[in-house]
């Protein structure tokens, strides 16, 4: 603490990201990047942008993306927002929709951010427990609120929510903001996105990070009513009036553009889990059912941390949370179909 910070800062408790190891020939299964690569065009067309335009500033409103998402998913370009990651879309959700006279309401086991950023902007939380299977329980949120935030599937147990559940909340309450925060929605769960057009009060966000191997770019975005994006919008020309650099948007334009390299990927990652989930099921975990592309395990007869530990000095790295109801359990990436044999192959040596 520094005599030069103001009271603000000293009370604030920051996110804490998976590790980045610096440490080569790792089997890195912790952060839940893709596997695999970003499309070749997406490649392609930022390597085009590689040229003497890079002295100029990018579109502050990245319309060819916001085309490109619209595109993709029907809906109007006035609907979509987007930012520096889904991180960055989702501070400005919380610093321009949520209300304060009341809690707002997300998943008690859920994305360690939205604590963060209630501390960040002064918002109440009042988090709400899973059930006993780890599932989000709809009646629970149909109550007084300032907003309710979740993802889908939920962050870090992978349990999707179906799109009549989320209909349910929705309706529940008609006059608060519903955020469903689909970071990896394309590995088996059903957008939310097909909904916006009948609740004025949904926002969807997503991010191109987990399905489109770009995390290294930092996009996210935003689908919406039109009310939400303007709201969104005041704020980010309040903030950084350019989120997106001209790489990152002709780069993701042609990620959503390439739908066949999208689905294919996808579909190896889906294929890869579900292999590894029959594996760790035959070691004896129990595996949560995951619609995402990391899975959320536990073994009843060894310590998750000291397994986590293990498989460390055996080059392989997964996450382990501290939180009490979910001590037990790792986090674990799906890789490639090598990489996920390297994890096999520690556990068979422990």
């Amino acid at each position: 603490m520094s005599k030069f910070w103001s009271p603000f800062v000293k009370d604030l408790v920051p996110y804490v990201p998976g590790e980045q190891p610096k440490l080569t020939k790792l089997v890195k299964l912790n952060t839940n990047e893709n596997p695999y690569g970003p499309s070749p065009k997406a490649l392609a067309a930022m390597q085009a942008e590689l040229n003497d335009n890079l002295r100029l500033y990018p579109d502050p409103n990245s319309d060819l993306l916001k085309q490109a998402v619209a595109k993709y998913y029907g809906v109007d370009a006035g609907k979509v927002f987007l930012g520096n990651g889904s991180d960055e879309v989702l501070a400005h959700i919380f610093h321009a929709l949520f209300q304060h006279d009341l809690p707002l309401l997300f998943p008690d086991i859920s994305y360690s951010f939205y604590p963060v950023y209630c501390g960040l902007y002064g918002i109440e939380s009042d988090p709400v427990p899973l059930d006993e299977q780890f599932q989000i329980r709809v009646a629970d949120y149909a109550r007084p609120n300032g907003g309710i935030i979740f993802p889908n599937p939920n962050a870090p147990t992978g349990c999707v929510l179906a799109l009549e559940a989320v209909e349910q909340i929705l309706k529940a309450s008609p006059d608060s903001v519903v955020v469903v925060d689909e970071a990896y929605i394309d590995f088996g769960g059903e957008t939310a996105i097909s909904l916006v057009d009948r609740y004025p009060n949904l926002l969807v966000t997503q991010t191109l990070s987990k399905s489109r191997s770009l995390a290294g770019l930092r996009v996210g975005l935003a689908v919406g009513h039109p009310d939400l994006i303007e709201a969104l919008e005041r704020v980010k020309n309040s903030f950084n009036s350019y989120p997106l650099d001209r790489l990152a948007i002709v780069g993701a334009a042609a990620a959503f553009e390439d739908r066949e390299y999208f689905e294919k990927t996808c579909q190896w990652v889906i294929d890869s889990r579900n292999t590894l989930v029959a594996q760790l099921e035959g070691k004896g975990f129990e595996v949560l059912p995951s619609a995402a592309n990391f899975i959320f395990a536990r073994h009843p007869r060894h310590d998750a941390a000291g397994l986590a530990a293990k498989l460390r000095e055996q080059g392989v790295i997964v996450r382990h949370f501290k939180q009490e109801r979910i001590a037990q359990f790792l986090r674990i990436s799906i890789g490639t179909p090598e990489q996920n044999q390297a994890l096999v192959d520690g556990l068979g040596q422990l």
